[in-house]
């Protein structure tokens, strides 16, 4: 038994959750719902940034508060996730008075190390990425990932003086060949520090929506400085050392790509700079894609995607909620850009669940209640599936392990398929009933209590039901997977239930 502490990005509030969010949030929850099974002591956070020049834009634009913007769109995220059924432990938002505390101790102590001083900028700014670009690092004095022409700054900031830690992040990196992954994410961050850092402006005094500076009462904090601490936030930074101490040697971001120089570069150097180490690992994913852009709240606005279309809550309303869980989960390489759509669902949907998993459970429950009258049989020690259900177990936990969910569900289906074609082989349904086609089904009955407990961390709620279904008490998730993965623990002796499909097919027009 570990620890695992996993967190999201906070996301903006200034716009509804749609699927990208979703994206990098279910990731997490099947990652802390991997280790929970596991009997991992487990934290998972995620939650909202609310404050900066974007959100008090969209405030005033939406003619209401800060404050009151900031509830709605909280509240917005809270019930896709609930829709969703992310299984969270803490959802942090920035204007909370615990994070106000955590921020301002957490700089300070950097402020007290030497490490922030004052100076005048003058530069390019992008209110959608909330960060500023040089000249050379724009497109044509445009944003790069927006789009948008960048504005003109100058401004007297507080600064950091990111420039101290070139030396020790490469030498962290270095002693840390897993801190970042991918290797492509972590070679991307490394370029940056070795093209060498400048110092980074960290407060603004031209607005007042965010958290007061302590010695400087005409300055509030750049929205990243005051974000990025919201994971130490969660576990007690300023107010209990000890639950520090407890979760963040086991701490794992998750985030995207176009976030790794905040998270893979800034944000280990102010740890360092805090008297602090860094976060123990990064996680980066790649974009959901749609026809090629990019997901994002920015184009929607601009109109070249409707997200709208394509929000959490409507997509469960459609094809269901694990349904979606998986699809999310199996569809890409966590780590790689991937493309979404209606018909990619519908696809994974009708062959991977209703042709694969929904199929052979109700194969099986449907032969045990014709032939065992529906009483489902013990497995037999010495079944041709066994060595199928071992090195499923195995290749599953492995790429729960790497983070890789993709690779973790393609193994879970591979028994699915032995398992079928291990029917397919017996056809039990041609058999008469007795010892022959009982050994057949409990043996496909034990395959299904593992397939049921290692797709669990993706879709919760349906193998609930496959271990009703097939007669067993309480849920995949009581017993540690230790305790639970061996073959042969299906008792045996308990009613089947046949039930409705699982996964109704779904209709493609030709």
């Amino acid at each position: 038994m570990g620890r695992f502490y996993i967190t999201t990005p906070i996301y903006y509030a200034n716009d509804a959750p749609h699927v990208g969010t979703a994206y990098t949030t279910v990731n997490a929850d099947a990652l802390a719902r991997w280790h929970r099974l596991l009997g991992d002591d487990t934290k998972f956070l995620t939650g909202t940034d609310e404050h900066g020049q974007k959100v008090a834009d969209a405030a005033a634009k939406n003619n209401t508060s800060p404050h009151e913007w900031t509830d709605m769109k909280s509240a917005q995220f809270k019930e896709a996730w609930d829709v969703l059924n992310i299984s969270y432990d803490d959802f942090i938002r920035t204007t909370e008075p615990r994070h106000y505390d955590s921020v301002q101790k957490f700089l300070t102590a950097i402020y007290d190390n030497g490490f922030i001083y004052k100076d005048v900028y003058i530069g390019l700014y992008c209110v959608s990425c909330e960060d500023y670009y040089t000249m050379e690092a724009s497109n044509e004095g445009k944003c790069p990932i927006h789009g948008r022409i960048l504005t003109e700054m100058e401004e007297e900031n507080w600064f950091f003086r990111l420039s101290a830690f070139e030396d020790r992040l490469l030498e962290h990196y270095a002693e840390h060949p897993g801190f970042v992954t991918p290797e492509t994410r972590r070679n991307e961050a490394l370029s940056f520090i070795k093209g060498g850092l400048r110092d980074i402006s960290i407060t603004r005094s031209s607005i007042s929506w965010g958290v007061p500076v302590p010695w400087d009462q005409n300055h509030v904090f750049y929205v990243w400085y005051d974000a990025l601490i919201n994971y130490l936030t969660a576990i007690g930074y300023g107010r209990d050392d000890g639950e520090v101490a407890t979760w963040w040697p086991y701490s794992h971001h998750l985030i995207g790509k176009e976030i790794i120089r905040f998270h893979c570069v800034w944000w280990p150097a102010m740890c360092m700079a805090a008297g602090l180490d860094p976060v123990s690992h990064v996680q980066v994913h790649g974009w959901l894609l749609l026809g090629g852009q990019k997901l994002s709240k920015t184009m929607a606005a601009e109109g070249s995607v409707r997200l709208t279309d394509i929000a959490p809550i409507e997509l469960t309303n459609e094809f269901g909620v694990d349904p979606i869980r998986y699809y999310l989960l199996r569809e890409t390489a966590l780590g790689n850009d991937g493309d979404f759509s209606h018909e990619g669902i519908t696809q994974r949907y009708n062959t991977d669940l209703a042709n694969n998993l929904g199929n052979l459970v109700a194969r099986v429950t449907t032969v045990v209640d014709s032939k065992c009258s529906g009483v489902g049989p013990a497995p037999r020690p010495d079944s041709s599936l066994r060595a199928e259900a071992e090195e499923a177990v195995r290749a599953t936990s492995d790429a729960w392990r790497r983070f890789a969910p993709q690779s973790a569900l393609e193994a879970t289906w591979n028994l699915i398929g032995a398992t079928n074609a291990y029917l397919e082989s017996c056809a039990p349904w041609k058999m008469d009933a007795g010892p022959e086609v009982d050994a057949v089904m409990g043996d496909a009955l034990e395959a299904i209590r593992l397939v049921a407990i290692l797709t669990s961390p993706a879709m919760p709620a349906v193998c609930d039901e496959i271990w009703r279904r097939i007669g067993l008490v309480g849920s995949p998730r009581d017993v540690p997977l230790e305790r639970s993965a061996p073959w042969g623990q299906y008792p045996g002796g308990v009613g089947v239930v046949k039930g409705e499909p699982l996964f109704p097919r779904i209709k493609v027009e030709s």
